[in-house]
């Protein structure tokens, strides 16, 4: 229950949770609020390759994050290590240039959700290695590409629900 006492909108967390897989991401507050977002649904952080920024504790305590052991967090040194931690997840990829939405994706429980650094992307080379599991969020208006925060919670939220995780609800 939140401070106030106020019941919050809350869902059963799934069996078989989601990762989210940052690869080298670059910008703190992206990281940050992509760490609450899991640790609000429940979803695993995989944080790839180099951070452009420090998670130790004293770094996390003094940019406020109050939320920070809620986060099932694993760091990985590049992507082949992250594969050869978790083998087993179908990798949905997501890039700017991709040719297929997000809302075709057809997601499942355990899903790896896989975005790249904030000024890049994903590497050519890993988007040209699983063609077929590349994704983009459609735009209406002319910008080159997201936030990575909020492209994130989009398909986050987007796979929640395809997955029928968001259907039952309570208030607790």
């Amino acid at each position: 229950m939140a401070k106030d006492q106020r019941p919050r909108l809350r869902a059963k967390p799934l069996d078989q949770p989601l990762h989210v897989v940052l690869i080298d991401p670059e910008i703190p507050q992206n990281t940050g609020s992509i760490a609450r977002l899991t640790a609000a649904t429940k979803s695993k952080l995989h944080l790839v390759g180099k951070l452009g920024f420090r998670i130790d504790e004293h770094s996390v305590r003094r940019a406020g994050v109050d939320y920070w052991h809620l986060v099932e967090l694993e760091q990985h040194v590049d992507f082949e290590q992250f594969r050869a931690r978790l083998p087993a997840p179908r990798l949905c990829l997501f890039s700017a240039v991709a040719t297929k939405s997000y809302l075709d994706a057809g997601y499942k429980p355990g899903d790896a959700l896989v975005f790249g650094k904030e000024s890049k992307g994903l590497d050519d080379a890993l988007l040209e290695r699983f063609p077929d599991d590349v994704y983009g969020i459609p735009t209406l208006g002319p910008v080159r590409s997201l936030n990575l925060a909020n492209a994130v919670g989009i398909v986050l939220y987007e796979a929640l629900r395809q997955i029928g995780a968001l259907s039952q609800t309570t208030l607790g």
